[in-house]
């Protein structure tokens, strides 16, 4: 794998790359609280079926730039790093693919510039209306989503994630999967990610920022084709949203699996691996 930079104005961005520099480009993004990691598995994969594959750690992660501010983290600024991606690379068009907040990103940039995505999939993380709506109106998400209305504090969610080692993040990664998911040896990449300087307050500001900076759609409809995949045993977010995303697009298909949790790419990765290099070769 190549280590290559972006740049976004002030901000730099650390990506990882394979696959033939003149395939069509895909670019992977990750959620909270990983980092281009997340999507190791799927790499090789989509390189091997020929595709430019592109990694990148979100702004606030990892190895990329993490500007001062809850408002560099508004929806409307991450975005902004997906194109700047693109057009680095002289891509009109590139398929995407998101997890988590990577999907949320994802989505916003289709909503956005939809001229620029070629399609679209996202995996646990429906359509920002529909998550905006559920958290509003349905208990059972405000209970599961908590940990987004904690995160609004300042420093005390950095003080105790990072508490005794990152053991709340560990934790919470063991706890949401399947056993077996996420190995020591994998968990000490997470800790060393988190481990980099301002990282924490990076990452937990996109929290802050969705609640801070709304992004108004000028059509909340998507009209690029987009595959939804979906484990079923998400702790974080209730299945339903995933049927109801399919409303708010004129050309989408939604694939659930019933044994997978939220870390999805981890627990199914040749599944994904496998109906991400079909979808985007269709």
């Amino acid at each position: 794998m190549e280590t290559i930079f972006f740049q976004n104005g002030p901000v730099q961005l650390h990506a990882v790359a394979n696959g033939p520099k003149d395939g069509p480009v895909v670019v992977l993004l990750h959620g909270f609280p990983e980092f281009w990691y997340g999507w190791h598995k799927q790499i090789e994969p989509l390189a091997a079926a020929g595709f430019r594959v592109i990694v990148p750690d979100q702004r606030g992660y990892n190895l990329s730039g993490k500007p001062r501010g809850v408002a560099s983290y508004a929806l409307t600024e991450l975005v902004s790093d997906v194109i700047a991606i693109a057009d680095q690379l002289g891509q009109q068009k590139i398929f995407v693919a998101g997890h988590d907040w990577g999907a949320a990103v994802a989505w916003s940039a289709t909503l956005l510039h939809p001229q620029r995505i070629a399609k679209l999939a996202v995996l646990n993380v429906p359509h920002p209306s529909v998550m905006r709506r559920f958290l509003s109106t349905r208990p059972r998400q405000m209970l599961r989503s908590w940990y987004m209305f904690f995160f609004q504090l300042p420093w005390l969610p950095e003080a105790i994630f990072s508490a005794f080692h990152f053991h709340i993040g560990t934790r919470a990664l063991l706890r949401s999967s399947r056993p077996g998911t996420f190995s020591p040896d994998e968990l000490a990449q997470y800790r060393a990610a988190w481990s980099q300087p301002g990282a924490l307050t990076g990452m937990i500001n996109w929290y802050r920022a969705l609640f801070r900076h709304r992004v108004k759609f000028p059509d909340r409809t998507v009209r690029v084709p987009t595959r939804i995949l979906w484990g079923e045993r998400d702790a974080f977010l209730l299945s339903e949203m995933a049927h109801e995303s399919l409303r708010y697009s004129t050309n989408a298909e939604l694939f659930t699996f019933a044994d997978a949790t939220h870390w999805l790419q981890h627990e199914e990765s040749a599944k994904v691996s496998q109906m991400l290099v079909e979808f985007f070769r269709s």
